[in-house]
């Protein structure tokens, strides 16, 4: 086990040892042994004790705490990777307009690769309407991504990313049943049950990310295709978007698969929610997957340090990064 998740109102954590000490109502109801452990995701009126956050830091064990109805993230870190040279040219890097270019390129390529992919993984299953769609949509994107080495700013990329989402949106759409009345990407807060499940998803993998980039000696808030803004963390939401799509085909098998279902979600002034007999099914499934997920962050993180070492961008011998 590397994660952790508490969703529990009135629980009390301790350190006992090298363990983790779990109180309800002053009664000591179970232990969880530090080693394995990588993350731990709070949500809930928890309650931890300043011991145990001290050696969480020591363990290089983050702690993400998940807040309010849409689960904005919190977190806390260890220290940092002591290469502070690596930050240094990440943000020389950040000033340069071409390497910025490429960069963002690679990711968006990286992205429509893997968006056109699942489009065209669905056909198979899709009734004849929705496969006609699929096509279009796959197509479209295909043809988006031919021509993302021609967008000469992060604009126009932009713009360019943007026109192949609505296509890829509406091939789910079409795909889906109207019984999860998805009909594109919404958020803040999200209006149906799949877009549910990828903000939450996303807002968990997002922070995986940050954790290892910020674990790997780099500054989560300087990106290459995200620019600063303040608050955001842009490096790690460079690095999600090739690993989106791979998060779509996950969220929409849950649901397809019937693992969770549309009655684990409620409609309210708030938007739409997953309850907690939702969240429980939830995840250990997002556990299950996120095995995956984290191999590929891994890798992205890797290709980003290696890219990042002073002189990296000019010795790599390629003319764009690859992170997928």
């Amino acid at each position: 086990m590397t994660s952790l998740y508490v969703d529990r109102r009135g629980v009390e954590l301790k350190l006992d040892g090298e363990a983790l000490a779990f109180y309800e109502n002053k009664e000591r109801v179970g232990t969880v042994p530090l080693a394995p452990l990588e993350r731990i995701f709070l949500r809930g009126d928890v309650t931890l004790h300043s011991s145990l956050l001290g050696k969480l830091g020591e363990k290089g064990i983050g702690l993400v705490v998940l807040t309010g109805r849409k689960a904005s993230a919190s977190l806390m870190l260890a220290r940092p990777h002591n290469d502070a040279a690596r930050r240094v040219e990440q943000y020389r890097l950040s000033q340069d307009t071409a390497f910025c270019l490429r960069t963002a390129q690679s990711l968006v390529a990286a992205k429509l690769d893997e968006a056109e992919r699942f489009l065209t993984s669905l056909q198979e299953s899709g009734r004849h309407a929705a496969r006609l769609e699929l096509d279009k949509s796959s197509r479209l994107i295909g043809r988006f991504a031919g021509h993302i080495t021609q967008q000469i700013s992060l604009a126009a990329l932009r713009g360019l990313e943007g026109r192949a989402a609505a296509a890829y949106f509406s091939g789910l759409a079409a795909y889906l049943p109207a019984s999860l009345r998805f009909t594109g990407r919404n958020r803040r807060p999200p209006r149906d049950p799949l877009n549910v499940l990828l903000s939450l998803s996303y807002t968990l993998l997002h922070a995986d990310i940050v954790i290892a980039l910020y674990g790997s000696g780099l500054d989560p808030f300087v990106g290459f295709y995200h620019g600063l803004d303040f608050g955001r963390e842009s490096l790690a939401s460079d690095l999600m978007e090739p690993l989106r799509p791979i998060v779509d085909r996950f969220a929409v098998s849950l649901l397809t698969s019937g693992q969770i279902r549309v009655e684990n979600f409620s409609d309210t002034p708030d938007g739409c929610l997953l309850g907690k007999a939702g969240r429980t099914r939830f995840y250990p499934l997002y556990e299950e997957a996120a095995e995956h997920f984290r191999k590929q962050v891994a890798h992205s993180v890797s290709d980003m340090v290696a890219l990042l070492k002073p002189g990296g961008a000019e010795n790599t011998g390629r003319s764009a990064p690859r992170f997928l």
